[in-house]
């Protein structure tokens, strides 16, 4: 396993729709158990897609950790995932690994139906609030060459430097 180099902005690729997944093969785990140690990797990374790796393909891992009011399906590896069906509307922060200076207000669906293969490539499907709703809309967002930054309603009131802190105090 190795830790993959995240793309960053303004790198072509992330602007880029991928190509859905056609084999389920022992390539294809391996690039998971990259994608995955990758994903660990970033700071506070609750889910990373093909394509911030340079992997043009429809594959996303997602892993939310439980909140209050807010439903979570654990750890979930993703391929050519499909949002079927949404509900509501909500403003929430989002940052990106491939965004690292800056988090920005995006609306996103409160509530989402969604179907997506396995590793094995067997069908699965789920119902998604939340914030695991908006983490999941974020990374398919990869997938079609969008990022968060292309969605908030204004780059002058909606999009956050991040701050940086410094050791020593300054």
């Amino acid at each position: 396993m190795a830790v993959l180099e995240i793309l960053k902005i303004p790198d072509e690729r992330l602007k880029r729709v991928c190509e859905p997944v056609e084999a389920f093969d022992g390539a294809l785990r391996a690039f998971l158990a990259d994608l995955e140690e990758t994903r660990q990797a970033g700071p506070a990374a609750v889910g990373i897609a093909a394509p911030q790796v340079g992997r043009l393909q429809r594959i996303v891992i997602l892993d939310v950790p439980a909140r209050p009011k807010s439903s979570s399906h654990g750890h979930l590896v993703l391929i050519n995932p499909e949002i079927l069906q949404w509900d509501g509307y909500e403003l929430g922060r989002e940052g990106c690994l491939s965004v690292p200076d800056y988090t920005g207000n995006v609306i996103r669906a409160e509530r989402i139906g969604l179907a997506a293969l396995d590793p094995d490539g067997r069908r699965c499907e789920y119902e998604m609030e939340g914030f695991e709703a908006r983490a999941l809309q974020h990374e398919v967002d990869h997938l079609d060459g969008l990022l968060f930054i292309d969605r908030v309603v204004s780059r002058r009131t909606d999009l956050f430097r991040r701050k940086v802190y410094r050791k020593g105090g300054r």
